[in-house]
């Protein structure tokens, strides 16, 4: 097999959350290019619809599905309905998550329990649904989003909800790893630095800045479309032997 096929990710099925922008429309996208049928997530159905039909005029195709990833039921409803339509869901990526700056005396308890419901619950319940189907038939990759905020503490924007979220993801993706490695399941995570999105735009603030671009060595923050090939690698079989990894694209961050 010529290198470049083992990227090809022809005839399957990826299931992507939080992909109605940014990060996650990136994902389907590259998933997409690289041959995959592509069905995206989002709570909202219009907007949700509107990413599927603006990927779709690039000549992919992606379906939208909506729900809530934190609903064991509406997950359960979504994968449902990417089975019928697309047929067996082949790459599961957790992307859906929400972040709240807030220091660890400000975190009110519903705060706290709406980050980790969807950042990890939400991980949690996409992976078992979807996982069993991939048990059963021993195949399938999981790409979990992670963070480098699972693995340093960001500053000065504090984001202890966050934070603790991350590093669960990562260590649950671990734990996914050993236990379906014999299954012909794998399952790996993503930790991102700094990317730009329109939810996360280049700070202006100069602490801020110092922080997210001038100490990253490589001097500036990733694009959606810079990180989204990794997707790609983690789902496809050019990583046939990693499971259990978290692939860190920080631009150096967390080496410094």
């Amino acid at each position: 097999m010529h290198v470049m096929e083992r990227f090809s990710l022809a005839g399957r099925v990826a299931f992507v959350t939080g992909a109605r922008r940014g990060l996650g429309k990136a994902f389907a996208r590259a998933l997409g290019e690289a041959g995959a049928k592509v069905a995206i997530s989002s709570r909202d159905a219009s907007q949700g619809e509107q990413a599927a039909a603006e990927l779709r005029r690039e000549g992919l195709e992606v379906m939208a599905v909506t729900g809530d990833v934190t609903s064991y039921d509406d997950v359960e409803a979504m994968a449902a309905a990417v089975e019928s339509h697309l047929g067996p869901i082949d790459v599961l990526v957790n992307n859906a998550g929400i972040v709240e700056h807030k220091s660890t005396l400000e975190v009110s308890p519903d705060g706290w329990r709406s980050v980790l419901s969807v950042n990890l619950d939400g991980v949690w319940f996409c992976c078992q649904v979807v996982g069993k189907s991939m048990v059963a038939r021993r195949r399938g990759s999981i790409v979990n989003i992670g963070s480098i905020s699972g693995m340093v503490v960001n500053r000065p924007q504090w984001q202890p909800a966050y934070n603790a979220s991350k590093a669960a993801v990562h260590q649950l993706t671990r734990s996914l790893a050993a236990e379906w490695a014999p299954c012909g399941v794998r399952a790996n995570a993503l930790a991102l630095g700094y990317v730009s999105t329109d939810m996360s735009p280049a700070p202006t603030d100069p602490e801020q800045l110092r922080r997210w671009v001038e100490d990253v060595p490589m001097r500036k923050m990733a694009t959606p479309e810079e990180v989204a090939p990794a997707v790609v690698y983690l789902a496809s079989d050019a990583s046939s032997f990693a499971t259990g990894t978290v692939l860190v694209l920080d631009g150096g961050y967390t080496v410094v």
